[in-house]
């Protein structure tokens, strides 16, 4: 069975269609036993972020993959396969160890996607979904991570998307020191935001979280305030600059509560930024004016302003990528010889116990040991040699000659004179 790799990303789809087939966490496990329920495949992991959603199998056909993944999040194929890439064994590994790498980010270089990939495994884990090639696919890529950000430079310089937030946020005040930031969610990408914004020492920084507790944590590293998400409709007006990023299956703020609150500031502009996948903001609040509304895919450009600063180690990650995969799928490659070791090896074990217990017969029965030992080794001898010497006898002259050659490769033998 070969290895695949199915899926979507911030390259190949626009948000729109990324955040309709996002797994929420607690989805993927149930996800995953459904999906090795199907016959053709054997193994799976999914690696589902705001920037992608990759499904990784070990499987015979990856068709099946493709129709599920569509009945799973109720999406016709007319929308989503226009922007699906299948990779198949010889791209589906440099692929694995470039996106662990950073290199198929939006943020090249960045280091939370090598965390979700982990995130992932361990969940395929759990979820009883990871078979050995997956496994040994996985820890080689992570190895291969490890050594691409230990021995080059392409995680420096680097510019993440909060990073890229505070930056879009000075084009449109003149002073983020004036203004009242408010932070939405309590996560990785949120606790990046936090440290990006409060350097620019801001008016206030308020932490809302559904989890009051866990957003009050937050808060606390920051000297700022927490809030419950059930206050934003009485308090979303007092913020200037907004930054969300929540796991939430639905839009945490609509145009509606967006339209009253523009209303209660006198229009004062209202800057938000959405790195949610779904959407934590409802799309049709851009059309208010007074809101600037930025979604993950708004901030690219930005960030890929400091791309070729980097271009020397990217050239540099590659290569050795390259070399790692090939490694890797020789390995593959030498899995499928596996069946034929085992029945070879079974075959002439059995060979070899027959000739023992004939060889046990006859020293019970008071032959020489000398003379056992010998009959023993022509006895192996002979029978090992049985089969090709028998399918050298049949062969036709083609054939023959095929044999023969290769008879002489595998037992390494000389060259007729």
């Amino acid at each position: 069975m070969p290895l695949y790799a199915l899926g979507l990303n911030h390259a190949t789809a626009p948000v729109k269609v990324r955040e309709r087939i996002a797994f929420q966490m607690e989805s993927l496990g149930p996800a995953l036993r459904d999906l090795i329920g199907c016959p053709t495949v054997k193994e799976a992991a999914i690696l589902s972020t705001c920037n992608r959603t990759e499904v990784y199998f070990h499987g015979s056909d990856a068709e099946p993959v493709m129709r599920w993944l569509e009945d799973f999040h109720g999406v016709s194929s007319a929308t989503l396969s226009p922007y699906l890439y299948t990779l198949a064994q010889d791209k589906a590994v440099p692929h694995a160890f470039r996106v662990a790498s950073g290199l198929d980010s939006m943020v090249l270089g960045e280091p939370q996607i090598l965390g979700q990939m982990k995130q992932a495994v361990k969940t395929a884990e759990a979820a009883g979904s990871l078979g050995l090639v997956l496994n040994r696919l996985f820890q080689r890529t992570f190895a291969v991570a490890k050594d691409v950000r230990t021995n080059t430079d392409i995680g420096s310089a680097s510019i993440s998307m909060a990073a890229a937030a505070v930056r879009l946020a000075e084009r449109i005040f003149p002073a983020i020191a004036k203004q009242r930031v408010l932070l939405i969610g309590a996560g990785d990408m949120i606790d990046l935001a936090a440290t990006h914004f409060a350097a620019r020492t801001p008016k206030s920084i308020t932490v809302a979280n559904r989890t009051l507790e866990r957003g009050a944590q937050l808060a606390a590293r920051f000297s700022a305030d927490a809030i419950a998400l059930s206050e934003l409709p009485e308090r979303l007006a007092q913020f200037d600059i907004i930054v969300t990023s929540t796991a939430s299956s639905l839009p945490i703020l609509g145009k509606g509560m967006l339209e009253r609150a523009i209303k209660a500031r006198r229009h004062t502009p209202m800057f938000i930024v959405d790195l949610a996948v779904p959407r934590d903001v409802e799309p049709e609040a851009a059309e208010l004016d007074d809101v600037f509304l930025y979604t993950i895919d708004d901030l690219s450009n930005i960030i890929k302003d400091n791309l070729q600063i980097r271009v020397e180690a990217v050239r540099e990650a590659e290569a050795r990528i390259a070399d790692q995969a090939a490694s890797f799928l020789r390995w593959l490659e030498g899995r499928t010889v596996v069946p034929t070791i085992a029945a070879l090896q079974g075959h002439h074990d059995q060979l070899r116990v027959a000739e023992l217990d004939r060889a046990r017969r006859l020293l019970a029965g008071g032959a020489p040991p000398e003379q056992v030992l010998e009959a023993l080794a022509r006895g192996l001898t002979n029978k090992f040699l049985h089969a090709p010497t028998q399918a050298l006898n049949r062969a036709g002259e083609a054939e023959r000659a095929e044999l023969l050659a290769l008879l002489h490769h595998i037992y390494q033998l000389p060259d007729e004179p």
